[in-house]
């Protein structure tokens, strides 16, 4: 295809697009994550829970991150070339699986390109269902969940009963993947233990993102950053995103549409497969039936959070992310986090009354003087409430942003070859 067309298809992205998403400056995101942090020491100070940037609770919660963002990740692929992909569970089940099967056989890295390969056929699957055939998106990717659990169960009878420590439900053990620190930050463990307003507080967070991240963890952060160089950075991922987009006007620049569906939708599988290679070689070194645990299905709500954007999403899977691993090791860290959701919901209340959106400025001065009171007469927190905070938190989340979210023009909608309008 010529550079001209490439040209003419970036054209008509950006004028049938008016409202499109344009990246922030720089200096707005640091300002956020500056004041994010500095929320966090003056909460952490003040309450005593160390637990809220602890380089332990720092570590898990991007281990947690690791599965959704790749589920995550598969669901832009997919989406951005048209095809909506709720099967993400589906495919990190067949991931998990096939991580497994071949992983104590032949080794983790066996494991996470078997995992791959399985991810991959069940967006093949998906492809050949939405793509090919029209098939509805959504029922389509509603029986590639179905079938992903069953048919990983029925291979787990044939494949795995009798095998030495695995079975109907698990597989054998997986060999480690080993594990890589940065040189020297180790040592900020020191400045961590002072307990300082901020300094300790970003010797925590740097600490716990630099030492003993698992090799597939860096890989993983590095396909985030490989898709938006491709889709973003070059033509073959400007044709991708224009079938997202305006499939017909990308059909009469001498684009392929159903190759570029295909392909996002194969490499959503992939992707999604090797979120669920994570869970069965990193973070339980087995495979296990159900330990997927929704995670598909909370990629794809890190997706929408993030505007369909790799960076957006790689947040809202670490907003998830970082609220489980606070809810598994410090329950009066999760108490602490209903006044950290509190002060952001008022100052948000300000913000929209400052801007005169008084019915946007009262729902979140009302939520948030509701959690401050809650905060203000309780000690501790519900066992059930702080098991379910990571999902309220990130349903809370995504609502406030929802005003903002603008998806592929044409994601989810029919398309077939010269049936322009």
């Amino acid at each position: 295809m010529s550079l001209t067309n490439d040209r003419a298809i970036d054209s008509e992205i950006v004028t049938t697009s008016p409202g499109a998403w344009r990246m922030r400056d720089w200096r707005s995101v640091l300002t956020a994550v500056g004041a994010g942090i500095l929320l966090l020491s003056a909460v952490r100070v003040l309450t005593s829970a160390d637990a809220l940037t602890s380089a332990g609770t720092v570590g898990a919660a991007l281990a947690a991150t690791v599965p959704i963002a790749m589920a995550g990740l598969g669901g832009l692929w997919s989406e951005r070339a048209g095809v909506v992909n709720i099967g993400l569970e589906g495919m990190m089940i067949l991931g998990t699986f096939g991580a497994g099967w071949i992983g104590w056989q032949h080794g983790p890295w066996a494991g996470v390109g078997s995992a791959v390969v399985f991810g991959a056929l069940g967006g093949l699957l998906h492809a050949v269902a939405t793509v090919t055939f029209g098939v509805d998106h959504i029922v389509s990717g509603v029986a590639i969940n179905i079938l992903g659990l069953g048919v990983t169960r029925f291979l787990a009878s044939i494949l795995l009963e009798g095998t030495p420590g695995g079975g109907r439900t698990q597989s054998p053990p997986i060999p480690p993947v080993g594990s890589f620190s940065v040189p020297g930050f180790g040592a900020l463990d020191t400045i961590e233990k002072k307990h300082w307003l901020l300094i300790s507080d970003l010797a925590g967070i740097v600490r716990g993102l630099t030492t003993n991240l698992s090799y597939i963890t860096i890989l993983a952060l590095l396909l985030v950053l490989l898709t938006y160089l491709v889709l973003w950075r070059t033509p073959f991922g400007l044709r991708l995103r224009s079938c997202g987009e305006d499939p017909y006007t990308a059909e009469s620049l001498g684009v392929n549409v159903y190759r570029y569906k295909y392909v996002g939708v194969v490499v959503s599988g992939a992707l999604a497969g090797f979120g669920g290679a994570f869970l069965a070689v990193v973070a339980a070194n087995i495979y296990r039936e159900g330990q997927t645990g929704g995670r598909g299905f909370i990629g794809l709500a890190a997706m929408i959070f993030g505007n369909w954007r790799p960076g957006g999403l790689l947040a809202g899977a670490g907003l998830f992310g970082y609220t489980d691993a606070l809810q598994l090791r410090s329950a009066v860290a999760v108490h602490a986090l209903l006044l950290i959701i509190a002060i952001a919901l008022l100052a948000g209340a300000a913000w929209q009354l400052w801007r005169r959106r008084f019915v946007s400025a009262a729902v979140l001065a009302v939520i948030g003087a509701g959690l401050l009171t809650w905060y203000l007469r309780t000690d501790t927190l519900p066992g059930q409430v702080t098991f379910v905070a990571p999902y309220v938190t990130t349903l809370l989340v995504l609502a406030v942003a929802s005003q903002r979210l603008r998806p592929p023009k044409a994601d989810g909608q029919p398309y077939r070859r010269g049936e322009g309008r």
